[in-house]
């Protein structure tokens, strides 16, 4: 058997990067903010927080918020023809 090499955040060196204008710590109101249901957003990466961080692979992409689970939301993608639900926490969501 081979053995995959590297994790999820593997070769995500620029793409997780954050301009410098925008380093220190987060905001308190981009973590705690509450969105709709049926509400449209873009798949944005805060890379200070890892935790209900999507795979990189859909970094930029725009969703549908469909639900909420704990302090995440349920939001709708179309990966290539194909809807998926991820599980992703406010802060790396970024209202259209």
């Amino acid at each position: 058997m081979v053995q995959r090499i590297g994790g999820p955040r593997r070769k995500t060196r620029h793409k997780l990067k954050k301009p410098t204008r925008r380093k220190g710590k987060i905001s308190l109101t981009e973590f705690f903010k509450e969105l709709k249901i049926g509400q449209k957003v873009i798949l944005k990466a805060e890379p200070a927080y890892q935790k209900s961080l999507y795979h990189g692979r859909f970094h930029g992409n725009v969703g549908e918020i469909v639900g909420k689970k704990g302090k995440c939301y349920y939001v709708k993608i179309n990966d290539k023809g194909k809807l998926k639900k991820l599980i992703v926490h406010p802060i790396h969501l970024k209202v259209v």
